[in-house]
């Protein structure tokens, strides 16, 4: 590494303009990042925090299933019996307006419906347990932090379902809205939206069958099965939201691989004397190449640990200064971003090796290709 070393010291402006492209380019990487996450968690959180592996919706139905499906609530007993199904309960999902009645707020909420004491009812961090009055629901705490207390009474729109609040749970969130959770029942007059209470059929309605299931399970006559993860993209908008932060951080990368190489290659024209030298001394063509990785990788390193570092700082003040955006900080997706960063820089360095492999030794000597 000593051409290496040497180049780094005696051109200190033009690797410090190097390297601050691509710590900037980091910074810009650790906050897509930081926000596809939050994106994601914001979107499924309620979902993921479900003790659930599978759910098992209305056959024959596309797209958004959370909307669209229905399954007969007596099935949970016939799905429970089965050999590879641990345990199954009705689980119902509807997005809805709601108002405080104490404080007259509007609020849109996501009502989850299921049979207290259940295996997917939540357990409630404040208050009491879902079942402990009736109608009495639990709440997000960003509900609670916009001012809905325990105690509180929230009135559902069209339904005029009036809804106590009798404690709260996590930060819970179904399609970037709040969650409630609310007995079966409750949120069957919720999904019908009748005054008083619906038809009797409407009692043995849900949207799906979740299930803590082994893999092996199978769909059945009248229903489909799927993952809890593969139901993500069955929600509202996840899909969509998920692609594009996708295609927006695939472009980036590309950009930063082409940045490195263009850099890389002007720099190599720019010192084709001093690779020549080399080359007449004997020095081999392998010998070159591993100077000029070692060169970029130090560059690279440097300059992405730089920019993750003042990127995930950005990150956390854009949080706390807007509890509003959807921001996540997990190390595996931000570790994963810099690496890659890393990696297709040194990729795009290989590409434009050829130009140190081919300078003519020739050159050094005086003479001409």
């Amino acid at each position: 590494m000593f051409l290496a070393l040497r180049d780094l010291r005696f051109a200190r402006g033009r690797f410090l303009l190097m390297g601050t492209v691509i710590a900037l380019i980091s910074v810009l990487a650790a906050v897509l990042t930081g926000l596809s996450s939050g994106l994601v968690r914001d979107g499924v959180s309620a979902l993921r925090a479900m003790p659930v592996t599978h759910f098992a919706f209305q056959r024959g139905v596309e797209g958004d299933l959370y909307s669209r499906s229905t399954v007969s609530a007596d099935d949970a007993a016939a799905w429970a019996a089965r050999p590879e199904v641990r345990r199954a309960a009705p689980y119902g999902n509807q997005l809805a307006h709601a108002k405080n009645a104490r404080t007259g707020k509007d609020l849109d909420i996501a009502v989850f419906g299921m049979d207290p004491g259940s295996f997917i009812a939540p357990r409630p961090a404040t208050g009491r347990p879902l079942g402990a009055v009736p109608d009495g629901v639990l709440i997000s705490s960003r509900l609670a932090d916009d001012g809905v207390r325990v105690g509180d009474t929230l009135r559902v729109e069209r339904s005029g379902a009036a809804l106590p609040v009798v404690g709260t749970v996590g930060d819970q969130s179904f399609t970037h809205v709040a969650v409630v959770y609310a007995p079966l029942r409750t949120w069957q007059r919720i999904h019908y939206g009748l005054p008083g209470a619906p038809p009797e059929q409407a009692y043995h309605q849900a949207t799906a069958i979740a299930l803590d299931a082994s893999s092996s399970v199978a769909g059945a006559k009248d229903a489909q099965v799927i993952t809890k993860q593969k139901s993500y993209s069955a929600s509202p908008g996840f899909a969509a939201e998920t692609a594009t932060m996708t295609l927006i951080k695939v472009f980036l990368y590309l950009i930063s691989m082409l940045v490195v190489a263009a850099f890389f290659v002007v720099w190599t024209v720019q010192r084709k004397s001093e690779i020549a030298l080399v080359r007449a001394l004997g020095g081999s063509a392998w010998y070159l190449v591993r100077d000029a990785v070692a060169q970029v990788l130090v560059v690279l390193v440097a300059a992405t640990a730089a920019g993750t570092a003042a990127g995930l700082g950005l990150t956390a003040g854009l949080h706390a200064a807007s509890r509003t955006v959807p921001i996540a900080l997990e190390a595996a997706p931000l570790a994963t971003a810099a690496v890659l960063l890393i990696v297709l820089g040194v990729l795009g360095t290989v590409v434009t090796l050829r130009r140190v492999t081919s300078v003519d030794p020739l050159t050094a000597l005086g003479g001409s290709r």
